[in-house]
């Protein structure tokens, strides 16, 4: 690779505050936070909002917000109006 023109690739921590998960992969991002992985190294936390581990299509937790058809919906829709 010709040098000084690829962002530098570092070990970084990812975290899923809202399920605890972390895992330790590369990346081009870094952070000013850090926290010490379980092989006692320190690396930088990129801090995520979802992973495998609370996203619904991976837990199997998918809410069905859909109750009805559309039929089912104008019709509610109708009788609030009268």
């Amino acid at each position: 690779m010709k040098e000084g023109i690829h962002p530098k690739f570092n070990q970084v921590i990812f975290l899923d505050a809202s399920v605890g998960f972390k895992f330790l992969s590369s990346s081009t991002r870094s952070s000013n936070e850090t926290m010490e992985w379980e092989d006692g190294n320190t690396y930088p936390v990129i801090r995520v909002d979802s992973s495998s581990a609370s996203h619904p299509f991976y837990t199997g937790k998918q809410r069905d917000t859909e109750t009805g058809g559309r039929v089912d919906k104008f019709k509610q829709r109708l009788a609030q109006k009268k």
